[in-house]
């Protein structure tokens, strides 16, 4: 990674590291994320699901691009387009001056056209969130797939996914059996606090989170969530009784139609959330339209694997040198 210059570091996690770097040829500035386990080939590293997934969306407006993958001495390096900053560092940079409706508006529909896209290539995203929605002038981008799962992959999955504030009830209830609508209650949860700045189920633990969802949307039922008792009853959980809070007092500056569409997205059936297509048609967007996208819902396969079995054979040449080097760009879709 000579080519780079590594100015400072963005973030870590449990992946590893984000640097902020600038080419030293062309001057453009990039996020690098390194990856903390060691890999052996090109080829695994393209079989990466945050690759792979990413591959699948390449140049959507509202999904942060990769641009380069290189593996060096058996480290990984994602090249990303940088990003001034996430949406959890907007709302904490403003402190008590809170969004208007229309800013509200205006992130959440890129938000919906990313993620409907993202579902619509087969994959849900796992771990929405503040701080994995970055943002540049006006433009949010769906960024961090590393938790995406292709949606016609088979169960069951993990349940420990997604933040504790911004999981699904069928999550905490560890069910393995969920699908894309995960999504859609975290960004139900995430509308809400693009409004207040504060978070909407803010529990300490999962059973706090559990009883914070139930004390501000109603407990379940079985005529409403059959499934959800019957995944409490596995786990010999109890649902605390509570008739739910007026949303309205809650978010005070949220119109009828934005309070509309926070309640069917953090609606306890998956059943009867809406899907991201949905969404978009809420009357909370009719004043919002779509940018239509040049880039066709799937790229040939034979020019994916033609295009990325070239760059494998560079790749064992340059292992030979004991120094490997992958790159690719992102095919139009």
């Amino acid at each position: 990674m000579e080519k780079y210059e590594f100015i400072e570091k963005l973030g870590h996690g449990s992946y590893g590291c984000v640097w902020k770097a600038i080419h030293r040829l062309s001057g453009e500035t990039v996020a690098i994320k390194i990856l903390k386990k060691n890999y052996s080939s090109g080829d695994e590293c393209l079989n990466l699901r945050e690759v792979k997934s990413l591959r699948r969306m390449a140049n959507h407006p509202n999904i942060v691009q990769l641009k380069e993958l290189a593996l060096e001495n058996n480290v990984a390096f994602l090249v990303f387009e940088c990003m001034e900053c996430n949406l959890h560092q907007v709302m904490k940079a403003r402190g008590n001056r809170i969004s208007s409706e229309s800013e509200v508006k205006n992130w959440c529909f890129q938000i919906f056209q990313g993620l409907a896209y993202m579902h619509k290539q087969g994959y849900f995203h796992r771990d929405l969130k503040p701080e994995n929605l970055l943002v540049r002038h006006n433009t949010v981008k769906i960024g961090d797939l590393g938790l995406a799962r292709e949606i016609n992959s088979k169960p069951p999955y993990t349940d420990y996914v997604v933040t504790r504030w911004y999981r699904a009830p069928e999550l905490l209830l560890r069910s393995s059996l969920y699908g894309s609508k995960v999504d859609m209650w975290s960004l139900g949860v995430i509308m809400a606090e693009l409004f207040t700045f504060t978070p909407l189920f803010r529990g300490k633990s999962e059973a706090d989170q559990m009883y914070n969802i139930c004390r501000i949307i109603g407990s379940p039922t079985k005529m409403s969530w059959p499934y959800g008792i019957d995944l409490a009853r596995n786990i010999r959980y109890q649902f605390p009784e509570f008739g739910g809070m007026d949303l309205s007092q809650l978010i005070p500056t949220a119109s009828k139609d934005a309070l509309s569409l926070i309640k069917s997205l953090c609606s306890w059936d998956p059943c009867k959330r809406p899907t991201a297509i949905e969404a978009l048609q809420h009357s909370f967007f009719n004043s919002c339209y779509s940018i239509p996208s040049t880039i066709p819902c799937e790229a040939p396969s034979a020019l994916k694997c033609r295009n990325f079995a070239s760059r494998a054979a560079v790749s064992r040449q340059q292992k030979r040198d004991c120094k490997q080097k992958l790159q690719f760009e992102a095919e139009q879709q």
